[in-house]
């Protein structure tokens, strides 16, 4: 490669070199691809089954996009996608629970991109993450990971609703093929893992996929490629009905829920890769956040629920990939190979993609050591934030859990200058959210 790459991504600096990055880059494709199958199967809950070659689309065009700007700008290894957790409360929490369309779901997500551009502009935004301690930071991650496992037990029928206990492991479903079909995706992506072998949860989507195919559980795929399209989506945001339902309160759910999902991210892999400095602090994280803010905004505008930073992307950092080079390479991945593949996508069922949301989930959870369960004052809101994630299936409901009684525990235990002062905003706010939900408060 010419000099100048080299000195605009400083290889010298980070000790890498291009074939490093270009491996960490392919390493960190190959880990997070099953993205193109399951953000698709997860949106088209709301969206319906004819939106799937649309969605997935948009989720590669998003991702590469999204990567490529991060690479670029902010010069991180990190790479983007429709967010896991995010895609799924856009589809089970605010369309299918709260009732509203997916094209009101989508005006949010562009509201809440558009407000984040202009916090991490202002840097208001990576003052708030200074702001949230630890203990929080890594309970939110791990919190989503249990919100996940939960949506993926459930699409794989082992969980099962029930009036007399909630939830009760699904029996009624051990004589159907999708039931087992889930169980060995689950054990096969186990054991790629157990292996090392990069791409273990895409290999498993796939190799599921073509066993429920053989079984007839799915029809084959028409064809393996396509023209990619963006018809049933592309500008569809509901800019009037979002005004119509209230804005304030899907905006803001939106608006928290990308926020700490990010948060949670950016920092971990900040301390993977060693960019983490002694304070807590992130070198360059106002590129890092308004690259996510950019990403968002075009997702919706493309048609795909938040695009966010993915904790995948640790996969190409112990390759050693150091720098934007990476991102680079994810993103060029994405445009060429995601666009194309829409014909898969359609036939893949859920007992293929639900194994993969278990697993991320378990993957999400690893941080839960990070937390100092020594000291009540840390420990209990971040259990607090663990419980409510998934038992209330918001993930928004967790982190405004987490901050009230964050700051309440810590004024009882005579400790409140350990609370930053814009995190007693933040918890009022969450307690004018939470009577607005509960019909106290009119917004």
């Amino acid at each position: 490669m010419p000099n100048w790459f080299e000195r605009y991504f400083e290889f010298d600096k980070f000790g890498t070199n291009m074939r490093t990055e270009v491996v960490a880059g392919i390493t960190t494709f190959m880990t997070m691809a099953y993205i193109l199958f399951v953000n698709p199967a997860i949106l088209s809950n709301a969206m319906g089954k004819e939106a799937i070659p649309s969605l997935v689309t948009a989720t590669a065009l998003s991702a590469g996009i999204a990567t490529i700007i991060m690479g670029l700008y902010a010069k991180k290894s990190f790479a983007l996608a429709p967010g896991m957790g995010l895609n799924a409360y856009f589809a089970y929490s605010v369309c299918l629970n709260m009732g509203y369309p997916w094209q009101v779901a989508l005006a949010a997500v562009f509201v809440e991109g558009v407000i984040f551009i202009i916090l991490s502009i202002t840097k208001f935004r990576t003052a708030v993450i200074n702001a949230i301690p630890m203990s929080q930071k890594y309970a939110i991650g791990a919190g989503i990971g249990l919100f996940l496992t939960l949506i993926g037990l459930k699409e794989a029928g082992i969980i099962v609703g029930s009036k007399a206990t909630l939830v009760t492991l699904g029996t009624q479903n051990f004589v159907k093929p999708e039931f087992w079909l889930a169980i060995f995706g689950i054990f096969f992506a186990c054991a790629l893992m157990v292996r090392r072998v990069p791409g273990a949860l895409l290999i498993s989507i796939l190799t599921t996929t073509v066993l429920a195919i053989a079984l007839g559980v799915t029809p084959k795929p028409e064809s393996l490629f396509s023209l990619p399209t963006l018809s049933y989506t592309f500008m569809k945001l509901d800019f009037k009905g979002l005004l119509n339902v209230g804005a304030f309160g899907v905006v803001f759910a939106f608006f928290m829920v990308d926020f700490f999902d990010t948060v949670g991210t950016v920092t971990g892999l900040s301390a993977k890769a060693g960019f983490l400095r002694e304070d807590g602090t992130i070198p360059d994280s106002e590129k890092i956040l308004l690259t996510d803010a950019i990403g968002t905004t075009v997702g919706a505008i493309l048609g795909t629920s938040t695009v966010t930073t993915y904790i995948e992307s640790a996969a190409g950092i112990e390759e050693g990939g150091r720098t934007g080079t990476v991102a680079l390479v994810v993103g060029a991945l994405f445009i060429l190979i995601g666009l194309f593949i829409s014909p898969i996508a359609k036939v893949i069922p859920a007992c293929a993609t639900a194994p993969a949301l278990i697993i991320v989930g378990f993957l999400m959870m690893n941080v839960v050591r990070n937390i100092t369960f020594d000291d009540p004052t840390e420990a209990l809101p971040a259990f607090f934030v663990l419980a409510t994630i998934p038992f209330t299936f918001s993930i928004a409901d967790g982190i405004g859990v987490g901050f009230i009684s964050y700051c309440i525990l810590k004024l009882v235990a005579g400790k409140p200058k350990e609370v930053h002062p814009l995190l007693w905003i933040l918890a009022g706010v969450f307690i004018v959210y939470f009577l607005y939900l509960g019909g106290i408060v009119k917004l």
